[in-house]
Formats: C-alpha cells, structure tokens, sequence
C-alpha cells in the first residue's frame, strides 16, 4: 500500500522483495556508523518483522521508501514507539535511514516532512520526537530541517556511559494544543 508521495519519493508499506537491499544497506558499515554496529541478515529480518508487527498493532510504522523515478527502495522514513527507559519515553519517534547512494539529495528531509504533513492528516500524535547519537550531525540537521526543536541531552540507556554513541541529542515537535 501506498500511503503518500512527495515530489520524488514513495512512501509505501514494506515488501518482502526489499529484504535484500534492505539487509545489505544494514550491513553496510557507512550507513550503520552512528550505531552501535551493523545488522547481520537474521538482526534485518527480525526487524522487518518488527516493522510489519507495527504497522499492525498500532497503525502506523516505518514506511519503506521508493524512488519514484527509478522505483528502487532507498530505505526507510516514518515513525517507531521507542520505550526504552528515559524521561521522555515511551514517545513516537520520527526516524530514518537510508542507504549510502540516496545520501546528498534531500530525501531524508523530503521524506520526513511528508511523514509530518501526513501524521497531521491522519494520526492523533501529541508530540513527537526524534533522537540520535550526538556525533551523527547530518541526522541533526535534518531534524532541524523539518522544524524540530531542540530539547536536550540524554545518555542512551542501551549503551554503557562510555561508548562514544553513548551521548544523544534530543529534539521534539510538540502540539501546541493545550500547553
């Protein structure tokens, strides 16, 4: 199913002909740089089907991403419930990631304000956030792209205080409605 498109990109559910390039853009150490490491092909697989569990029990999920001008998968752009233990969670997150060779076009910018635009039509959301290692500056700009605001910083509590991923920047889109 196709959910929206904005002027160059598909946003679509995933499919089980992605899991190839999707594995191989999880193990591609370039792309996994701002993560603890990569994904081996069973880590993609479980994920996918982590994916597709989300889209089912809460409506919405990571939406697989399409070129339209080529038709090729070049990664994911959508929302996640992150529970892992902070002051902020459990929260909607806004995330993505895409493989190497979608990098330097504004996709992931592209994609994210789609997700927001749509999550504005279609999903109930109070505030939503997105968060990554502190070092992982292109992620950062393009949360500021999209309009998030900076909220703080935090230790990811799933990394010892030592990794040097270990420090995150944590920015929010929060309704205004009520505050």
């Amino acid at each position: 199913m196709i959910y929206f498109e904005t002027e160059r990109l598909l946003m679509r559910d995933f499919d089980r002909e992605d899991l190839p390039e999707f594995r191989r853009m999880n193990e591609d150490p370039k792309v996994m740089r701002f993560f603890p490491k990569i994904r081996t092909h069973e880590e993609t697989d479980a994920f996918y089907e982590a994916i597709l569990q989300e889209f089912e029990t809460y409506g919405f999920g990571l939406f697989a991403v399409e070129r339209k001008d080529t038709g090729e998968f070049i990664g994911f752009i959508g929302f996640h419930r992150a529970t892992f233990e902070a002051d902020f969670t459990p929260c909607i997150e806004i995330g993505w990631r895409l493989k190497k060779e979608a990098w330097g076009y504004g996709f992931a910018t592209e994609g994210a304000r789609g997700c927001l635009k749509y999550a504005e039509d279609h999903y109930n959301f109070e505030n939503i956030y997105s968060f990554t290692a502190k070092i992982n500056s292109p992620s950062e700009r393009v949360m500021q792209k999209i309009g998030l605001q900076k909220v703080g910083n935090f230790a990811h509590p799933n990394m010892e205080e030592t990794h040097p991923l270990s420090e995150h920047v944590l920015y929010a889109l929060k309704n205004e409605v009520g505050e």
